[in-house]
C-alpha cells in the first residue's frame, strides 16, 4: 500500500452569473400568478387618474407593481410556521396580503365604475390561481374545482353590486352593512369547518 496523501475533490466554483439567474428564475416564475396579482396592484392604484399625478405619486405606483411582481406567486406548501416574526409570516401569508392591501388602495382612490368591474374580475381571476387548498399540490385528491369558482365568482357579485348600491347616505346604510357582515362571517365559518372535515 501507498501512503500517499488523500485528494478531496474540492466543489466546482460557481459561475459568476449563478447569484443573477437564480434571481432571475426567482423574479420569472409562476408567471400567470405575477401578472395577474401585478395588474389587480395596479389597477387598484386608479391608473388614469395616477397618469396625471405628480411624481412621487408615479413612483409610488411603480412601485407598488413591483412589490406585487415579488409578492404575487402562490406559497404553494405544507401550511409549517417556522418563526413568528413578522416579515416570516407577512411573506408566507404574501397572497393574503396583496388582494387586502390592492382593496384598500381601490377604496381610497375612488376609480371609475368601469375599473372597479376589472379590479374584481382580477381580484377574482388572482384568489382562484393562487388558491393552494383548490390549486396547489398539496389540495386533497379528487376535489371538484368548478364549485370554489363559482362560489368565489357569485361572492364577487354580491359584494360588487352592494359596494355600487346607492344607500350610503341613507337610513337604510346600516342594514346592507350588516346583512355583508353576517354573510361574510358565515362563510368563514363553512369554509373552516370544511377545512376541518374534508370530505372522504
Amino acid at each position: 500500500m501507498t501512503n500517499a496523501p488523500a485528494r478531496f475533490a474540492r466543489p466546482a466554483p460557481r459561475p459568476d452569473g449563478s447569484r443573477t439567474a437564480l434571481l432571475v428564475a426567482r423574479l420569472t416564475s409562476r408567471i400567470t400568478d405575477r401578472v395577474l396579482g401585478t395588474a389587480l396592484a395596479v389597477a387598484a392604484c386608479n391608473p388614469p387618474a395616477a397618469l396625471h399625478a405628480p411624481l412621487p405619486v408615479r413612483v409610488l405606483v411603480l412601485g407598488a407593481a413591483a412589490a406585487a411582481w415579488w409578492a404575487a406567486p402562490m406559497a404553494d406548501a405544507r401550511p409549517v410556521l417556522t418563526s413568528m416574526r413578522w416579515r416570516t409570516v407577512a411573506a408566507r401569508r404574501r397572497t393574503t396580503l396583496l388582494p387586502a392591501a390592492a382593496i384598500a388602495v381601490a377604496a381610497a382612490t375612488g376609480p371609475p365604475f368601469w375599473l372597479v368591474g376589472c379590479i374584481a374580475a382580477l381580484l377574482l381571476a388572482y384568489l382562484l390561481v393562487t388558491d393552494a387548498w383548490t390549486a396547489g399540490v398539496t389540495a386533497p385528491p379528487g376535489r371538484p374545482r368548478a364549485t370554489p369558482a363559482l362560489a368565489a365568482a357569485a361572492a364577487t357579485a354580491v359584494v360588487l353590486l352592494a359596494a355600487q348600491a346607492p344607500v350610503a347616505g341613507t337610513s337604510w346604510a346600516r342594514l346592507p352593512a350588516a346583512l355583508a357582515i353576517a354573510a361574510t362571517a358565515a362563510c368563514l365559518v363553512l369554509a373552516l369547518r370544511i377545512r376541518r372535515r374534508p370530505s372522504g
